[in-house]
């Protein structure tokens, strides 16, 4: 991986480590996460999640007398021999969905200069998600992943479920910290037998995972979250500073008053964000662009709100 996608050493004095933290204190995280996601899911969603994914099929509901303009294929037979009239079966969606987050917890997500570092935001938009998720009573379940599948929790409807997946999620100590999403997708791909909604948190700053996002994309609806930081977009004239690539475990240091300095961290950054833009598009997949300073849960609701009105569902 390219130094200039990594990480300043004076960011990394003192790294977030959810796991060093005590039992209480992370209960504590958890909770907060699931009053601010509750809230935010109930006040501010207002079904727009609901309408923005439809469900796994449609199931048979009630029996109506035939109309005009009804499908002759589900004219119930039976009961219109018994009533002396036609009547046909009423159908209605299925709601219960499967909904996989598939959260990049390599080293590269550390980053933040702000109130919320990548990796936070990141915890933040799985547990708005997932409550979202568990208020239609739908199932949800999580690969954590860096160069490989560090943790994998089938899905599962409920409030306890959420609280044990953002439990997790929080307090992983993770093997590795370099990143490989496909083995992530590829592990989706082997392991679940119905189409699902997966969601993709990451900052996307890998290679060669374009294959497997678009095997996964024909199996199930992907959506990708890059979550990056505004500082990374632009390298600031500060001096001599030392770069620490955390993933690759070396070290270089940079002159940031030269201008190609500044321009080659620029096109780097502009590379990677291009370069997954073009994969997710190529994919037939959504990509959204949320960096840690944004307002998430409004450019989450603009885009169900979008879906909704690009399938013509409202």
């Amino acid at each position: 991986m390219n130094l200039f996608n990594k990480l300043f050493t004076r960011k990394l004095d003192k790294p977030i480590k959810a796991a060093s933290v005590e039992d209480a204190d992370r209960v504590s995280a958890v909770r907060l996460l699931e009053i601010k996601s509750k809230k935010l899911s109930n006040h501010l969603f207002s079904g727009e999640y609901h309408t923005a994914f439809k469900g796994a099929g449609m199931v048979y509901k009630d029996t109506k007398q035939y109309s005009q303009g009804d499908d002759i294929r589900f004219i119930d037979w039976n009961v219109s021999a018994r009533m002396g009239s036609t009547y046909s079966k009423v159908f209605e969606e299925e709601r219960e969905l499967s909904v996989f987050l598939l959260i990049d917890a390599s080293a590269s997500t550390i980053y933040g200069t702000g109130v919320r570092s990548k990796k936070e935001r990141i915890a933040d938009i799985a547990s708005l998600l997932s409550f979202s998720a568990a208020k239609n009573n739908d199932k949800t379940g999580m690969i954590i992943c860096t160069d490989k599948v560090e943790k994998y929790i089938p899905p599962k409807k409920g409030r306890n479920h959420v609280l044990f997946m953002m439990q997790v999620l929080l307090k992983s100590r993770v093997k590795s910290l370099k990143t490989d999403i496909s083995k992530a997708l590829i592990y989706l791909n082997n392991n679940s037998r119905h189409r699902s909604i997966v969601f993709i948190l990451s900052d996307f700053a890998d290679e060669g995972y374009a294959q497997a996002l678009r095997i996964a994309a024909k199996k199930h609806d992907v959506i990708g979250i890059r979550i990056y930081d505004k500082t990374e977009e632009v390298m600031s004239n500060i001096g001599l500073i030392k770069l620490d690539d955390t993933e690759g475990g070396t070290t270089k240091w940079m002159d940031t008053s030269e201008n190609y300095c500044r321009i080659n961290w620029k096109k780097q950054q502009e590379k990677i964000a291009g370069e997954a833009e073009m994969n997710f598009k190529k994919a037939g997949a959504d990509l959204l662009h949320i960096s840690t300073s944004d307002d998430y849960v409004k450019i989450l609701q603009n885009f169900f709100v979008q879906r909704v009105n690009k399938k013509g569902r409202i």
